[in-house]
């Protein structure tokens, strides 16, 4: 699906074999023509996803990208969606695994110091357990989760009861010599 173009934005949210006719059929064409570009991929089986998701040393993160103009959903859902829909509601783990799976897991992964402690740069995030889910969708990609009340990074709060304080506390991380 073409998420967008500078070009050609009237075509965004297409399938590309809507937009393919355009050009003859040409693939090619297509894309040079609609370049600058950004596409959504449907490629991943759901079975698959949730047999990948039990494993114990799978992470959760994400590479959606904050400045295409249509991005993927999945960067404001990914981890909405890990907590609501597949622990919540599918039950594939615990609430406790899934944050591991987002956290702990990944620092340790990564060589970060993944502990909240007094004098570390950490990221906190409170959210009801009852409540958060993903929202956003193709069609509207930047609808914020429900349920996370507030988000604390390096102390400072970026969402306070739901809303975004415009506030940009954030650093790059090193990684703890091994």
């Amino acid at each position: 699906m073409l998420a967008w173009s500078t070009k050609r934005p009237e075509l965004a949210g297409k399938d590309f074999a809507e937009i393919l006719p355009l050009y003859d059929g040409s693939i090619e064409a297509a894309i040079e023509d609609l370049k600058p570009a950004g596409a959504i991929y449907f490629v991943m089986d759901e079975q698959d996803v949730r047999r990948i998701f039990r494993h114990d040393k799978t992470m959760v993160g994400s590479d959606g990208l904050p400045n295409d103009t249509a991005p993927h959903p999945r960067l404001w859902g990914t981890f909405p969606r890990v907590l609501g829909h597949y622990s919540r509601e599918l039950k594939l783990f615990p609430l406790e695994t899934a944050v591991r799976k987002m956290t702990g897991l990944t620092a340790e992964q990564f060589g970060l110091d993944g502990h909240v402690a007094a004098g570390h740069f950490a990221d906190l995030v409170v959210f009801d357990p009852d409540e958060v889910i993903d929202r956003a969708t193709f069609e509207a990609p930047k609808l914020a989760p429900k349920g996370i009340e507030h988000v604390i990074v390096n102390g400072v709060p970026v969402i306070a009861h739901g809303q975004p304080t415009g506030a940009r506390p954030g650093r790059a991380l090193r990684r703890i010599p091994r």
